[in-house]
Parts: structure tokens; sequence; C-alpha cells
């Protein structure tokens, strides 16, 4: 007996706009949290068919459009309308001020796209710095399209046919566009169904970015999969009012939410700040972390704060993915809480576990177990080979949820997607005790001194918490080339409001790293804020701020009124 494929995507939006159209998909709220726009599944559908019939009059399956919206209904439409055109979407991240960021410009040249959907009053400001890297091509105001196309017929997708592009979010190297599949869409999401344990009844409420791979399969995608609501709100919202996220999962009894580690230090941080809102958290039985390493202090700082407010140390759920395999790779269990691993300091330096048995301990935080449907391996990278279970190695990742490779670049596709034939290399150093994955760092992010391994999470963590003067979160560490080998260096934001002694300030970094790392720092550069750059999803991009640093182009931070550029 053949088994049936699974159902797609888009004919799993047109199945539910045909037997509930009137249920609420989306639930939109303003920078105050109050509700705009909502948008039920038989709306959904009826406009993305309206803007796929007027794509297909200038585009063809396989050709590109790029999406940039505000959080809006509108990025969902288009998303929609390009699936039932068979064109595909690249998500983008819209430039601010009318300025356009480098990987941007890098990923409209690598995408060549032939349509440009936004809200009608960006078209001319898009178009001024777009166009340049995009001509010939059709600029569509998706909010202004209501044009009714009950008689066109969706393109018929098949499981290998390329969705969209992902890209990535360039925080080692230039933006790549990650090809993910109608059948890596559905194995994803299937996954984070089971691991989740959600169902229709399973409120998700988000604010991560829809050009960002946690934002779209994460919180747009997956509830129309499971059929449930979600209710959205904008990064900026977020970022101004950090309450206003557990306000919203009070008022709509949010079972899912989640985001990456600075979300929750950001809540606890305003919530020190006060007054707290009024908040019932017990609904939320899922709030997942992820996106950027999840740190045991503020898990612990977090509960301890809202656990007045009903929050649970059970709804933990540290996970663990990357755009090259959709979304999702590892999971926490429902209801379990987080898994913690104290390690000794001097072994992991070796690339190695055991116990911790003295004061220099590094706790680590598990990021769930390896979920049904893909296989993961520890690998060491000289040999190829699966690591014993105490050695750190690189995370391999296979299963339908891996995606198809990189758009047009296939040496860079035959380099990460083909290890052992068949395995995601994903960059990522980690180890696999009693079923849990535990991820380490980056493995092009790792600082080599003398043979013992740093990672630069660990010094950026121990250099925010030396003086009060620094932005936690705005930290890099890196390495830097000297004559006699590579040395370690630190670039440090001071908060705008900081009254200090640049002397005293870099002697606290310099004293803490050597005391709680037996580290010397070469240099400890003291940055202006808003210098450290961190991709969309909050990680912090230390190559390109090693570049920076080389290239004498950060401007240091003055306790004068005025700021001196370079270093």
């Amino acid at each position: 007996m053949t088994t049936a494929p699974p159902a797609l995507l888009p004919d799993i939006l047109r199945d539910r706009a045909a037997t509930e159209p009137d249920r609420t998909a989306y639930l939109f709220l303003d920078d105050n949290g109050e509700e705009t726009t909502t948008l039920t599944y038989g709306e959904l559908h009826a406009r993305a068919l309206g803007l796929a019939a007027e794509l297909r009059q200038w585009c063809s399956p396989g050709d590109r459009a790029v999406l940039v919206f505000p959080q809006c209904p509108e990025f969902i439409i288009a998303y929609f309308g390009c699936l039932y055109a068979g064109v595909i979407a690249v998500p983008l991240n819209p430039p601010r001020r009318n300025r356009i960021q480098e990987g941007t410009r890098s990923i409209v040249r690598d995408c060549a796209p032939m349509a440009v959907l936004s809200l009608d009053m960006f078209l001319t400001p898009l178009r001024a710095v777009l166009e340049p890297h995009c001509p010939a091509t059709r600029w569509l105001g998706v909010d202004v399209m209501h044009a009714a196309a009950a008689s066109f017929e969706p393109f018929r997708a098949t499981p290998a046919t390329t969705a969209f592009l992902q890209y990535t979010s360039g925080s080692t190297a230039a933006p790549k566009g990650v090809m993910v599949s109608h059948a890596n869409l559905v194995a994803n999401e299937e996954m984070i169904r089971r691991g989740f344990g959600h169902d229709r009844d399973s409120t998700v409420v988000g604010w991560a970015p829809f050009f960002h791979d946690q934002g779209l399969i994460g919180n747009v995608l997956q509830p129309v999969y499971v059929g449930a609501t979600a209710v959205l709100m904008s990064p900026m919202a977020f970022i101004r009012r950090p309450l206003l996220w557990l306000s919203a999962i009070t008022r709509y009894r949010a079972h899912t939410s989640g985001g990456p580690n600075f979300a929750f230090e950001a809540c606890v941080a305003r919530a020190a700040a006060g007054p707290v809102p009024k908040l019932d958290l017990s609904s939320w039985k899922v709030a997942f972390n992820g996106a950027e390493p999840i740190r045991a202090d503020t898990l612990q700082r977090f509960t301890e704060t809202f656990a007045p407010h009903g929050f649970s140390a059970n709804a933990w759920y540290p996970c663990y993915g990357l755009a090259e395999a959709t979304l999702l790779v590892s999971g926490s269990v429902p209801g379990r809480g987080p898994r913690l691993l104290e390690t000794d300091t001097d072994a992991l330096a070796t690339g190695r576990y055991a116990p911790a048995t003295g004061p220099r301990a590094r706790t680590l935080v598990g990021s769930g177990q390896i979920l049904p449907g893909e296989e993961v391996r520890i690998v060491d990278t000289a040999t190829g080979e699966p690591c014993p279970p105490d050695r750190v190695g690189e995370i391999w990742v296979s299963g339908g949820h891996v995606a198809q490779g990189y758009w047009r670049n296939m040496a860079a596709t035959d380099r990460t997607f083909r290890a052992g034939g068949r395995f995601l290399r994903t960059g990522d150093l980690g180890l696999l005790i009693d079923g849990e994955l535990y991820v380490i760092g980056r493995a092009k992010d790792l600082i080599i001194i003398r043979g013992r391994n740093y990672y630069p999470q660990d010094l950026e963590q121990t250099a925010a918490a030396a003086h009060p003067a620094l932005r936690t979160g705005s930290i890099a560490a890196f390495a830097i080339p000297a004559p006699d080998g590579e040395k370690p260096a630190v670039v440090a934001e001071i908060r705008r409001d900081a009254e200090a002694d640049p002397v005293d300030v870099i002697g606290a970094i310099k004293a803490a790293v050597l005391a709680e790392h037996d580290l010397a720092l070469t240099d400890v550069l003291l940055a202006a804020p808003d210098q450290v750059q961190r991709t969309s999803s909050g990680k912090i991009m230390r190559s390109a701020a090693r570049q920076r640093y080389l290239a004498a182009e950060f401007t240091r931070w003055n306790p004068q009124p005025t700021n001196t550029p370079t270093h």
C-alpha cells in the first residue's frame, strides 16, 4: 500500500479556507498592544490568490520576488501569493531611513528578482535604493491589490519545488540564499508541531521579524500548518516595550512564544526598572529560547522575576536550529524545563567534556533532544568520524527538513550540504550527552590561543559583568594577528549615560577575563554606542567586528561630549 505524500502548505491553506473561512489566522497588534488588523483563513486565501493571478502576468514559475515589508498582514498575503503563483519568495530586511545595507544589496544582486512586493507607500523610496540593483523589475503594492481571482488555478508545486529563499543572517560571512523546498517546509513544520506539542488551540504570540526564519517558519507558517491563531507584534514594539510582549501572552492566553536569549534578558531588565503590568503567564507552556547562546543565569533570573506572575520554570523550551535546516533541529520536551550541564572549564578548553569538580566551571544549557525524522552527529572535522560522547565536535544534521543547498552557489552547497554524502555541516560546535544536544559555539568564532580553545561568548559574558558602564549584549571578542600568533581582543560598547574612567573600565575587563579564563587580553577597545553589529536574531557579528577593528573603523567611546573616529 502506497502512503500518500504529505499535503504541501498551499494545499493546507486552501483546505482551511474552504472548511473554516471565518477562523482567525492572524491578529496584529500596534506598538501600544492594541488590535489593528485580523486576517481570517478565508481572507488570506482569497487575497493571496488575487496576488498570484497578478504575479503570473509578469512572472513565470521559478522567478524570484523580493518581499520588503514592515510587520504587517500584507507580507503574509505576499508570501502565500508567491506560493500560489509558483514564484520563489525572498523575504528581505527593509531598508532603514532610505539607506540600504550592503547585505541587502548582496541579496538582491544574488537572487535577481523579477518583482518587488511591498506596501504602496513604500514603493517610491524603495525604487530609489533598490532599482540600481534590480532593473526591469515589476513593483507591486500589495495593500492596494484586492482583485478577486476565484477562477485562477494555483501553480501545482511538487515536494521538490523550491518554495522560497531564506537568506542567512551573515553573522560569519556574506548572506547566502538557502533553497527551502515545499517538502522541507512541511517536514520541519511537522517536527515543530510534534516537538512543541501544538494543535489548533495552541495560540502563538510572536514579534520576531518575518524576514527571519524564526519569525516566518515558527510564528507565521506553523499556525497555518496546525490551524491555530497567531498574535503578532512588531520587533520595534518589543524593543521599546519588552513587557508588552508578556502582556500579549497574558491577554491572549498564549501556549507558545519565545525568542533569542536577549529577549528574556530585556524583560528582566525592564521589570527591574519597574513597574510591572498585571500579568498572568500561567497559560505559557512553551517558552522557546533559541537563535543565540542560551544562558543559565538568564533562565534563572527570568524565572525568579516572573514566577510571581504565573511563569513556570517547566515552560522553558531551549531549542536549536538554523536556516539551512529550514528552522528547527533540536528541542526540549514541553513541561520538562531546561537541562543544565556543569562542565570543567579546563577540559572544555581542550575540546572535551568532564564533570566540574572545582571552582572553574561552565554551565551549559541543553538545546533539547534530537527530533523524529532526522539524524544528528557530532563529528571530528579533522577525520570526518563521529566523536566519542565526551568530545566537542561539529554538529552535522541529516533529514527531510535539511534544505536543498545555496542558491546558484554549488561550491558552497557541496561544502556545507554534502558532508559524508548526505549531512549538513552546521558550523556549530556541540556535545551530545544522554540524548541532549549542547551547543558550545560557532567553529568560525573559536579563539585558539596556545592550543587552548576559548569560546567568545564566554569572554563576552565575563567582560559584560566587569563594569556597570558596559552595554550587555554589545561586546565582541575575537582573535587578532600578532607576530607570535593570534592574540585575543575585545570591543565593548559603553552605555550612553555612563560616567566612568576609560582606564578603569579597560582594567576591569582585563582583570575579569584573566581571573575567570586565565587569559590576558591584548587589547580592549571601548566603543561608542551602536557600534557592535548584530544580526536580526541578535547574534554578535564577530567577523564584522574583527574586520572593523583591523581597519580602525570603530568610533572610540570618549567621556567628553564629542567622539573621535578610529582607534
